[in-house]
């Protein structure tokens, strides 16, 4: 049995394992965490999966009264961190934009995550944001990824950014990506949110190469089951070679099993068998 929770609205997705509770979706529930427990949204009722998973967190049961106060305490702290941050930034006249606001009210130390094109000498800043809060302040510089995964949004698919949803770690993405799975090499369409190259590159990535690697290329001459031709293009998805019949030219799409180069590209590959 697992279920999902979220700490913000349409935010990233935490797994925990129920235990011998049975929220349903919208409930406030209580997460353990490193600070202790903290107040999360289920978005996903408890349910059985296939696959044993072992190590997740056991929720600690629906958030009580105390907790709830608790939490929108936080939440009127955090917002108001953020506009004094934002206030005081301006008044500095720092280059800096503030991305998101965290506050542990065990310890009264607020986090302060901005973004910035360059490193920034915040130091007069953090001892007026210390005197005006009343508590303890770090501030922390984050890169395009991180803030776009803070901020969330929506990607060019027209869904919730991988990074602020269900992505943990990022992995480096290339433009040699793109170009394997013939993708137009336009910053326009192969970047997201964050102005980096998209991280969904990378998922279907492997899938070209291991296409690419076995399929017959761009240019060779094949036999097919409706005729000889030529290899005028390749379907990674449907996993078949489009080729272009010697018979008056026509092209038809073939599975890439079906298709076989000359006999003697196949024996210098594979070796003749003898009778």
């Amino acid at each position: 049995m697992i279920m999902a929770v979220s700490f913000t609205r349409y935010g990233r997705l935490y797994y925990l394992d129920p235990g011998g509770h049975s929220p349903k979706v919208g409930d406030k529930v209580l997460v353990p965490t490193d600070t202790g427990p903290e107040v999360a949204e289920c978005v996903w009722a408890p349910q059985y999966v296939s696959e044993d998973i072992d190590g997740l967190p056991v929720c600690q049961g629906v958030a009580g009264d105390e907790h709830l106060s608790r939490d929108e305490g936080n939440r009127r702290r955090r917002a108001e961190a953020r506009s004094v941050s934002k206030r005081l930034i301006k008044r500095h006249e720092l280059p800096m934009k503030v991305v998101g606001v965290d506050y542990l009210d065990a310890d009264n130390v607020y986090t302060v995550y901005f973004s910035a094109p360059h490193r920034v000498d915040f130091r007069a800043l953090v001892r007026d944001l210390a005197r005006n809060l009343r508590a303890r302040v770090e501030l922390r510089q984050i890169g395009p990824r991180d803030e776009a995964r803070l901020q969330g949004g929506i990607g060019p698919c027209g869904r919730d950014l991988c990074c602020a949803t269900f992505l943990k770690d990022f992995e480096p993405v290339s433009v040699r990506m793109a170009k394997d799975q013939d993708l137009p090499v336009n910053p326009l369409r192969i970047a997201g949110a964050c102005g980096r190259l998209m991280c969904c590159l990378k998922y279907e990535h492997p899938l070209y190469q291991e296409f690419r690697a076995s399929a017959p290329r761009t240019g060779l001459a094949v036999d097919t089951p409706e005729g000889p031709g030529t290899v005028v293009g390749h379907n990674v998805p449907s996993d078949s070679v489009i080729v272009r019949l010697n018979d008056g030219g026509r092209r038809c799409a073939c599975s890439k099993a079906s298709v076989c180069a000359p006999r003697k590209a196949y024996d210098s590959a594979y070796g003749t068998e003898e009778a």
